[in-house]
C-alpha cells in the first residue's frame, strides 16, 4: 500500500525508470498496427495498453512475450473478455485480452475450471508451477470477446508487485512500431475563471488558430482581464492513417516558464476514472469533444498530472502581454507546437455565464443528503470534482437528479422510500430505472421491505419500473428432431426487455454444458467438441433468468 500511494503522487512525466529493451518479443507474428494507444481517452477511463489490429480476423496465434508462468486467467462477458496474464521473472506481467480461446493445455485447464464451477465466467489465480510458459510459445488465439468493438489484441505491461499499468512502448516496442507522423491539434478552448472575460465571453470559448508553414499552429490573439486557462482537442496517428490515437506528452509554457505538463508513462487502475476531471466533461457531453485541460482548479490524485508546481492558470494583468506555448508529443518524439498570444483587455462580456441556483448546493469535498417527498439522495464526500447547484426535482413518479453533463466519480445512493399500493408479488418485480426519453434502463436495485435503492455513478432521470416479462430464447441453429452430423456448435439467441440477463445454463442429456455468451451478438454458443453429446438422441435444455428472477426454459432434441 505504501508503494501504491507513493506511485499515485509521483510525477510520471519525468519517468526515469530503466526498462528492458530487448527482453520481450512481439505477441503477434504480423507487423504491429496500432488501433489504440496507451492512455488514450476512453469512456470513463484511460486506455490501459496497446490495441493491435489483427487484419479484421480472429484466430491469429498469440505468443508469450517472455519466459514466465500464467498467473491469472479471467473469462468475462464484458471488459477484456477472455484474458491471460503472464508473470515474468524480471518483475513485470504481460496481459493479453479479447482472446478467442487459449491454446492446448491452457484451454483444457480453463474448460475444466468452467465445468467444475458450472459457469462460463471464471477467474483463476495460479501458482508458478501450474502453467509455465516459454518466450515465443503460442498461448492463445486473437478474438473479439468482451467489450471489444472488433477483432484485435489488447496488450499490456504491469509492474508485478504494485500492479501499476505501464506504457508498453517503454519495453522496446518503439523499435518495431513505426510512427513518423506529428500529432494534430483539432481545437483550442479558453476558460475564463471566476468573473474573467475572455474575448468578450464569460463562458469557455473556442479559439481560432491556423497551421503555419513550419507545421506549428498559431492562434488568434486572446484578450482577457483576469484568470484564464486553456485546453486542447488533439490526437495522433501512429502506424496508420485511420485510427486517431491518444497523445503521449503535453507541456505548456508561459513566457518560457513551464506552467503545466502531463505524460502517459503509467498509472494505477484506481485512478483511471479521473479522466472525467482531466477532460472538459461538460463539453464532451454537449459536443462530443474530448478537450484535455491544461490546468486544474484543485489537486486531485491523478498521477499523470501530479508533481506540477503550477496549476496551469494564467493571471492576465493590465499592461502585460504573454506568450503561451503548448508542445504536443507522441512517444516517438514527433512534436507539434501551438502558440497563443495573450494580452490584457478590460472588455464587457457579450456572452455571460449564468448559474442557475437551487436550494441544493453540493460541496464536492463534503457528504450531502437531500430529501424530497419519498426520495432520498446520499452523496459521499468527493463524489464530484467541483461544487455546483444540483437540480433535484420530483414530479409524480419521476426523479430528476440534475443531468449527465456533470461527471460522478463515486457511487451515490438513490432511495425510494415506503412504496405503497403494490402486492408482495408486484414488489418482487420492481426496480429503479434510468429514464432516457421513453426508454427504461435497468439499474441493479436493492430491496428492503417497501424501500428500494440503487448505487449509481450517473445523473439524470429515474423512476420505479416493473419487469414481469421473462427473457426470450430464439434463433436456434438446428431443427428439432433432425440429425446434425457435421455441425460443430449449438447456438441460440437470448434477450431481455428490461432487467438484463442475470444467468444462463444449458444442459445436454441432463448434464450441464458450457455455453459462451457474447452480449454484443446476444448469442449463447456450445462447442460440440466438448463431447457431452452422445450418438443417437440428445435432449437439450436451456434456462435463462433475468435480474428480477423472470425465467424462460427452452427444450428441444436432435440426433447425432
Amino acid at each position: 500500500m505504501k508503494f501504491v500511494l507513493a506511485f499515485l503522487f509521483a510525477p510520471l512525466f519525468i519517468f526515469s525508470q530503466d526498462f528492458p529493451q530487448d527482453y520481450f518479443q512481439s505477441p503477434l507474428d504480423i507487423p504491429l498496427d496500432v488501433s489504440g494507444s496507451f492512455g488514450e481517452l476512453r469512456s470513463n477511463h484511460f486506455h490501459s495498453g496497446l490495441d493491435f489490429k489483427t487484419k479484421g480476423v480472429e484466430g491469429l496465434p498469440v505468443y508469450a512475450v517472455g519466459d514466465g508462468y500464467i498467473s491469472r486467467i479471467k473469462i468475462s462477458t464484458f471488459g477484456y473478455g477472455k484474458a491471460i496474464y503472464i508473470t515474468h521473472p524480471n518483475g513485470y506481467t504481460s496481459v493479453y485480452g479479447h482472446l478467442q480461446k487459449a491454446n492446448g493445455s491452457i484451454e483444457t485447464y480453463i474448460k475444466s475450471k468452467q465445468y467444475k464451477e458450472q459457469s462460463y465466467e471464471v477467474e483463476m489465480y495460479l501458482y508458478p508451477t501450474e502453467l509455465p510458459v516459454k518466450k515465443g510459445q503460442v498461448i492463445a488465439f486473437t478474438g473479439n470477446t468482451g467489450g471489444s468493438g472488433g477483432p484485435h489484441l489488447h496488450f499490456e505491461f504491469r509492474n508485478t508487485k504494485s500492479e501499476e499499468i505501464l506504457n508498453p512502448l517503454h519495453f522496446g516496442f518503439k523499435k518495431i512500431i513505426n510512427d513518423d507522423r506529428k500529432p494534430i491539434i483539432q481545437g483550442v478552448v479558453a476558460y475564463p475563471l471566476d468573473s474573467t472575460v475572455v474575448n468578450k465571453s464569460q463562458k469557455p470559448i473556442a479559439i481560432n488558430f491556423s497551421r503555419q508553414a513550419d507545421g506549428s499552429y498559431l492562434s488568434t490573439k486572446v484578450q482577457a482581464n483576469g484568470r484564464v486557462a486553456f485546453g486542447i482537442n488533439a490526437y495522433d496517428f501512429c502506424t496508420n492513417a485511420y485510427n486517431k490515437n491518444g497523445l503521449y506528452k503535453v507541456k505548456a509554457y508561459l513566457n518560457g516558464v513551464l506552467y503545466y505538463q502531463y505524460g502517459f508513462d503509467g498509472f494505477a487502475f484506481d485512478e483511471t476514472r479521473y479522466i472525467n476531471n482531466f477532460i472538459d466533461y461538460e463539453r464532451f457531453h454537449l459536443m462530443g469533444q474530448k478537450v484535455q485541460k491544461l490546468f486544474q482548479l484543485a489537486d486531485y490524485p491523478l498521477s499523470i498530472v501530479a508533481g506540477n508546481k503550477k496549476d496551469g492558470i494564467i493571471k492576465v494583468q493590465p499592461g502585460s502581454n504573454y506568450n503561451y506555448r503548448v508542445e504536443v508529443y507522441d512517444f516517438h518524439g514527433n512534436r507539434v507546437d501551438l502558440i497563443i498570444p495573450i494580452e490584457f483587455q478590460d472588455a464587457l462580456a457579450s456572452i455571460k455565464n449564468t448559474v442557475k441556483k437551487t436550494p441544493y448546493y453540493v460541496k464536492a469535498k463534503n457528504e450531502s443528503i437531500f430529501e424530497k417527498e419519498n426520495i432520498t439522495v446520499q452523496i459521499p464526500e468527493n463524489a464530484f470534482y467541483n461544487n455546483f447547484y444540483l437540480n433535484f426535482e420530483v414530479n409524480g413518479d419521476i426523479l430528476t437528479l440534475h443531468d449527465d453533463s456533470v461527471p460522478v466519480h463515486k457511487n451515490i445512493t438513490i432511495t425510494f422510500n415506503n412504496i405503497q399500493g403494490f402486492t408482495e408479488e408486484q414488489l418482487d418485480k420492481i426496480f429503479i430505472a434510468s429514464l432516457d426519453g421513453y426508454k427504461l434502463e435497468f439499474n441493479r436495485t436493492f430491496r428492503k421491505e417497501n424501500t428500494f435503492s440503487i448505487k449509481t455513478r450517473n445523473l439524470g432521470k429515474f423512476k420505479l419500473a416493473q419487469d414481469t416479462i421473462p427473457p426470450r430464447i430464439f434463433n436456434v441453429n438446428f431443427v428439432e428432431g433432425t440429425t446434425i452430423k457435421d455441425q460443430k456448435t449449438l447456438s441460440v439467441s437470448i434477450s431481455d426487455l428490461h432487467s438484463d440477463i442475470n444467468s444462463y445454463n444449458g444442459y445436454l442429456n441432463g448434464k450441464w454444458i458450457l455455453m459462451e455468451y457474447d452480449y454484443k451478438t446476444k448469442k449463447l454458443v456450445h462447442n460440440l467438441d466438448d463431447n457431452i453429446c452422445v450418438p443417437g438422441r440428445n435432449d437439450l435444455k436451456i434456462v435463462v433468468t433475468d435480474y428480477l428472477q423472470n425465467s424462460t426454459t427452452f427444450e428441444s432434441y436432435f440426433f447425432r
